[in-house]
């Protein structure tokens, strides 16, 4: 067994804890940790129950797909708190998001932008971003009644 083996390269890692850091705000009001290990990288710890502890625990080794994956939980968690007692609780994360006025999609995207300001890594957006300028449309009719209480 090599014990000298390492699973992240020095820069990544050090990427990777910028992008830890940018999110600190969405770690403040989940249940989900990002944990530095060292030679392994970065584990996303998610859905904490006391009896059993974390159900989720998710291994990192480049900077660009955490930024993928907690910008995910991010937009996820705002989107839930949009939809609240609405009827659009039951739509799929997509799906409210294409209901939101053009306005608010523009603003939650942008969000994306300023994160990966805050990380400081220069090439952290990829193609994600351009695809989901694509997705963010008006379906007004789709979504006519989901305000309505």
């Amino acid at each position: 067994m090599n014990n000298k083996q390492t699973y992240i390269i020095d820069e990544e890692r050090e990427n990777c804890q910028k992008v830890v850091d940018a999110f600190a705000e969405l770690f403040e009001n989940t249940d989900l940790a990002v944990i530095n290990t060292g030679k392994y990288g970065f584990i996303k710890l998610q859905y904490f129950r006391t009896d059993i502890g974390f159900d989720n625990a998710i291994s990192f080794n480049d900077s660009k797909s955490l930024f993928n994956d907690l910008w995910n939980e991010w937009l996820d968690t705002q989107l839930l708190d949009i939809a609240g007692e609405t009827p659009m609780k039951e739509m799929d994360y997509e799906d409210i998001l294409k209901c939101l006025p053009p306005e608010k999609q523009q603003k939650l995207l942008d969000m994306r932008k300023r994160f990966a300001e805050k990380t400081g890594i220069g090439d952290i957006l990829d193609k994600y971003t351009e695809k989901a300028e694509n997705k963010m449309t008006d379906n007004s009719t789709m979504c006519s009644n989901t305000f309505a209480k």
